[in-house]
């Protein structure tokens, strides 16, 4: 690579990451920060790259922007909100494309780029308004529930978008209806294609991709995937973006659906990143001074005409005032999904760069106040109330599953004790979760329809994508001290306030679990001899809270007396070992305090001293040692003799 190119990459990802973190401070997307890098790196700043050399990287990115927004179409959650997503969403999109490409034809543009116009600025940021309701735990509020309504129709009418601008690009060609009837007829060939190879062969091929358990090839799997559809529906004449979408949709009833989603989305970030700031290259600071008070006209245009359209419709449905102003409000801006539309007419010449590069600027300003839009959405609200003779009804929260609660459980490993959990879980009807890894496994407890998703629990992606952060507690069933200690500090990271019960086959890695953030750590070995403790002093007659008293100071003191075992023929001397030493009259311990042993530098424990007949556990530093005492010592096979040896001869 020539090193004045390099030099210039570098350059420009330093920009990236100042730019990101700068902005991030003052509560403001990323998407700003890389456009502000795109002009910077582009020919209205230092000249380094042009749109056209970042083109295809970028592209890439709203291939898997659009793989990953298929992941989230789940059918039958598009059929559960039919009523909102469908009625309110088109309504929404045909009203507000209709008024802008109404008054673009008015100002002179013809009826192709009043099209892409209107559609483009009838578009909403899912991106920023999902973030920002999620952060402010509104997405069960009635508002909240409104907005991802009309979000998911705007992105799904992205789709019929993406198979009609390529159409129109004739080549200067009149185009006719029959044209785009013969583009959409491909389409849905293409739809009904893709969705019978996906239905039978992707899952058997990611079947034994996870069989594999090769995480690398998991990713690369699914990268390809992406790229394969996406070529398909290119090589049909329609947009890459629409082959990965179909694929994602495929892939989104699967139970690999959350592990897809966390190992594309660094990928999908990175090259989505190189798409806006491709978009930032376009943006060309001449023509933005030139027409400034045009730009600052057209956003409170878009703004007030967006929010009165969003307004409008929810209340002649009858909802609230402060519902529909607050919807209205979130809705205001628009979305990343339009840099996508106005990226491709201009690339297909069906829209002046003039004219995109005003409505690039209309949207990075739209976004840029979106977050404050959102977060103030509902006191802005009350305010207006407070002028307004309408209804005083509050939010409502929307109606949520009991397993949204705070009492959810989440299980990480669904082998036989994360099994045996979920049953009794089940029994007192307790809400949980399971993440798993073994792909036969899920299948078969997903045909039970047990809440049981594929994912690897060591995967920050994973975590946040299953709700950890709604956890009441988390139970880690796994063995592996690695992977225990890896997902533990994800897991304390991201819900530091959850209960978290780490399951191990010993106690070896007890203490350090504990400092990584463990509540509690279950040894199975350790408690396997306790429950048997339990039912031998049971059956002997010692009261039952006696017992449960006696397991808990055990438990308390890390299994104190569940090591040092008296040596026997296949003896493990990497443990520690119980050994008695009886004191004779010649023993140079006899009349010795025990405070006057160095009992740290023998490296040796005294468990007890069983002295005519009597067993003293934890004796006094000022106990006096005599002659037919014997010492029960816990260490290692070298220290004991150590041990031992001083303690008779000196």
């Amino acid at each position: 690579m020539d090193h004045s190119i390099f030099i210039q990459i570098l350059s420009m990802l330093v920009i990236a990451i100042v730019a990101i973190a700068m902005l991030r401070r003052i509560g403001l997307p990323p998407i700003l920060a890389y456009l502000l890098t795109g002009v910077l790196s582009g020919p209205s700043g230092f000249h380094w790259f042009t749109q056209l050399q970042m083109q295809s990287v970028a592209e890439l990115g709203v291939v898997l922007l659009m793989f990953t927004l298929g992941l989230e179409f789940s059918v039958p959650r598009l059929w559960a909100m039919r009523r909102t997503v469908f009625g309110l969403g088109s309504a929404q999109m045909i009203v507000t494309a209709v008024l802008a490409g109404a008054t673009a034809l008015l100002l002179g543009q013809n009826g192709v780029s009043a099209l892409v116009i209107g559609a483009a600025i009838a578009l909403s940021s899912t991106a920023i308004v999902l973030k920002l309701l999620n952060e402010q735990g509104w997405l069960r509020r009635r508002h909240g529930e409104l907005s991802v309504s009309v979000l998911l129709f705007q992105d799904l009418a992205v789709v019929p978008l993406l198979i009609v601008l390529p159409l129109l690009s004739n080549d200067g060609a009149p185009i006719g209806s029959a044209d785009i009837a013969w583009g959409l007829l491909k389409g849905i060939l293409a739809f009904i294609g893709l969705m019978s190879f996906g239905k039978w062969v992707l899952p058997r091929i990611f079947d034994e991709v996870a069989r594999s358990r090769s995480n690398e090839l998991f990713v690369l799997s699914t990268l390809v995937v992406a790229l394969v559809t996406g070529a398909f529906t290119q090589w049909l004449g329609l947009s890459m973006a629409l082959g990965a979408f179909i694929a994602g949709m495929l892939l989104g009833e699967s139970q690999y659906r959350r592990q897809l989603e966390a190992d594309i989305r660094p990928f999908r970030d990175l090259l989505m990143g190189l798409f806006f700031i491709s978009i930032g290259m376009l943006l060309d600071f001449g023509l933005v001074m030139q027409y400034w008070w045009q730009v600052i006209l057209i956003l409170l245009a878009v703004v007030i005409t967006k929010a009165a359209v969003v307004y409008g419709l929810l209340k002649l449905v009858g909802e609230p005032f402060k519902v529909a102003m607050s919807t209205a409000i979130s809705l205001a801006q628009v979305g990343e999904f339009s840099f996508v539309l106005l990226a491709l007419a201009v690339n297909y010449q069906l829209l002046e760069n003039q004219i995109s590069t005003i409505l690039v600027m209309v949207a990075v300003l739209s976004m840029s106040i979106a977050p404050w839009l959102v977060r103030n959405s509902v006191t802005i609200a009350k305010k207006l109330q407070g002028n307004h003779k309408g209804s005083h009804q509050e939010l409502a929260p929307a109606n949520v599953p009991h397993s949204d609660s705070q009492e959810l459980v989440l299980i990480l490993g669904y082998g036989r004790v994360g099994q045996t959990i979920a049953r009794f879980l089940k029994t007192e009807a307790v809400p949980y979760m399971v993440l798993d890894l073994d792909p036969t496994r899920v299948s078969e407890a997903r045909a039970a329809a047990e809440p049981v998703y594929f994912g690897d629990a060591c995967k920050l992606g994973i975590l946040k994508q299953i709700g950890i952060r709604q956890a009441n507690m988390v139970v880690l069933t796994f063995c592996e001290p690695r992977q225990s200690e890896e997902c533990l500090a994800l897991c304390r990271k991201l819900a530091p306030d959850a209960k978290i019960l780490v399951r191990t086959r010993d106690d070896s890695e007890l203490t350090e679990l504990k400092e990584a953030g463990a509540t509690q750590v279950i040894p199975e070995t350790l408690e396997g001899s306790l429950m048997l403790v339990s039912q031998v002093l049971y059956q002997c007659g010692v009261p039952l809270a006696r017992i449960l008293k006696r397991l808990e100071s055990e438990r308390r003191n890390h299994y104190q007396y569940l090591h040092g075992f008296f040596s026997g023929a296949e003896t493990d001397f990497t443990l520690d070992l119980l050994h008695a030493v009886t004191l004779t009259t010649s023993a140079s311990a006899v009349g010795k305090m025990l405070v006057d042993i160095p009992w740290e530098t023998l490296g040796v424990e005294l468990r007890a001293i069983r002295r005519s007949g009597a067993e003293f556990d934890n004796p006094p530093e000022d106990w006096q040692l005599r002659k037919n005492d014997i010492l029960l010592l816990v260490g290692k096979t070298h220290q004991i003799e150590k041990a031992e040896e001083y303690l008779l001869q000196g």
